[in-house]
């Protein structure tokens, strides 16, 4: 029985309700004992006292208040047993009254938690788009704490359901990034092994270029493991802003010049230095105008500008490439975000290079 209890909230909840009933009726029993006699003594002389003024004017002898002492108890008696009556009834009409007050006051407020337990376990079983009632009201400051906890676990669902999304999108980005090369690569292999292809240098080198995009893909999906578990050590200290950008630029100078685009550093000489980590922020500017390169068309422009901002230094990467609608700027730098799968896909990016990015700035408390 015990054990049948503890695994109940309603229970308890009625339990708790009910030993303050038992014990509300048991001080008011006990108050109304002592009292009784007491209030019934007060009485009884007050009584005494407005019948034996006339007598004595009279002449007349009486017992107290014209009373004999055995009509007195019998009166007492009677008294007692009417109080007693009336205690007991308007106890029950109040026992009754409470049990079903607190049944209803039980079952309002495990209710919900019984729907958050059901919805809980339908998303433990993978039905993420499970939400619960929130009670109360509509805005959470009119929210009771039921409400609010109603509140945070659709809100927790919500990121369940999105992080979910997130998997299966990554699983499909992963998927294809592979088939591709794996397919292309084999297609030459094939052509190599049935001799329709020639075994010259611009096959082998066609074959190269998938293995290297296979290896751009497993490289990032593990960089982004490290950077997201910070299982990484940055190795800050003093460095020249002009060489951050040097470094990009004189990387990346030629395929912005194949692709007809102009690079424009605009970094004064008079920048103090930052302290950094070199390669990985190198790695986040590599990422950034690599990124503007791929979206700018050719006769663009992508321009690295740096400013000296208080006790910090802003880096600001501008192209005149279309540019990201208003409502993707929120997920850009969400994991394996696209904001067009297929022009991304074209390109080789696995979505993933502006959440290394992000992750690798805030670790140097940018």
């Amino acid at each position: 029985m015990l054990r049948f209890v503890r695994r109940h909230l309603s229970l308890k909840l009625f339990l708790s309700y009910l030993v303050i009933i038992v014990v509300g009726i048991v001080v008011l029993a006990t108050a109304a004992e002592l009292a009784v006699p007491t209030a019934f003594e007060r009485h009884m002389a007050a009584m005494a006292e407005m019948t034996l003024a006339p007598a004595l004017r009279s002449g007349a002898s009486a017992g107290v208040g014209g009373m004999s002492r055995s009509l007195e108890m019998d009166f007492f008696s009677s008294f007692r047993n009417a109080v007693t009556e009336a205690l007991l009834l308007a106890g029950s009409a109040a026992f009754v009254a409470a049990v079903i007050l607190s049944i209803f006051v039980s079952r309002r407020v495990v209710l919900p938690v019984q729907e958050m337990q059901t919805a809980s376990q339908r998303i433990a079983d993978g039905h993420y788009e499970e939400r619960v009632a929130v009670p109360g009201g509509a805005s959470r400051q009119d929210l009771d704490e039921l409400g609010r906890l109603a509140l945070s676990f659709n809100r927790m669902a919500t990121q369940l359901e999105q992080i979910e999304a997130m998997r299966r999108d990554l699983i499909g980005n992963v998927a294809h990034e592979l088939r591709t090369p794996l397919t292309s690569i084999k297609g030459y292999m094939e052509g190599l092994i049935d001799g329709v292809l020639p075994a010259e240098a611009a096959t082998f080198q066609q074959i190269y270029r998938e293995a290297d995009r296979l290896q751009r893909l497993v490289r990032d999906l593990q960089e982004l493991s490290r950077v997201e578990a910070s299982a990484f050590d940055l190795e800050p200290r003093p460095v020249p802003v002009s060489r951050l950008v040097d470094s990009v630029v004189t990387r990346l100078e030629r395929q912005f010049d194949e692709k007809g685009v102009a690079l424009e550093p605009d970094v004064p000489q008079d920048l103090p230095p930052v302290r950094v980590d070199e390669d990985r922020i190198g790695q986040v500017l590599l990422n950034l105008v690599g990124n503007a390169l791929q979206y700018t068309s050719p006769g663009g422009r992508v321009r690295v500008r740096a400013r000296s901002e208080e006790n910090m230094v802003r880096v600001t990467v501008e192209d005149t490439g279309a540019g990201i609608s208003p409502e993707h700027l929120p997920h850009v730098f969400e994991r394996f975000y696209r904001v067009d799968k297929s022009r991304s896909r074209a390109g080789g990016g696995s979505g993933i290079g502006l959440t290394i990015a992000r992750h690798l700035v805030e670790a140097h408390g940018g």
